[in-house]
């Protein structure tokens, strides 16, 4: 059952963003679990040559290794995050003219 979150959900809130780098990192790790089992069964049952695929899990493992580093012992989320507006969408409305359509 997913987390629910019991208010707005808003980046500013320091225990949102918590949740929010936590389960980013949680749907990280089973996609790199999925991508490279698949890559090294492949690899064994076709017995084929790849030596890329031992640098792909290299360094994919270690960039996996930083971003739970940082999730878990370096983001501070004491401090609210500024967030700038966004950019207007759409046409805006057509201003009334200044003149007066009558003589």
């Amino acid at each position: 059952m997913p987390p629910r979150w019991s208010r707005i959900p808003d980046r500013k809130d320091a225990d949102y963003r918590r949740l929010d780098d936590r389960m980013t990192f949680a749907t990280h790790v089973p996609l790199f679990t999925a991508v490279n089992s698949g890559m090294w069964f492949f690899k064994i049952l076709q017995k084929a040559d790849w030596s890329w695929s031992v640098w792909v899990t290299g360094i994919w493992a270690a960039i996996l290794l930083a971003h739970g580093i940082y999730v878990f012992a370096i983001a501070d989320y004491s401090e609210p995050v500024a967030t700038t507006p966004a950019p207007a969408t759409g046409f805006k409305p057509r201003e009334k003219s200044a003149k007066s359509s009558k003589g």
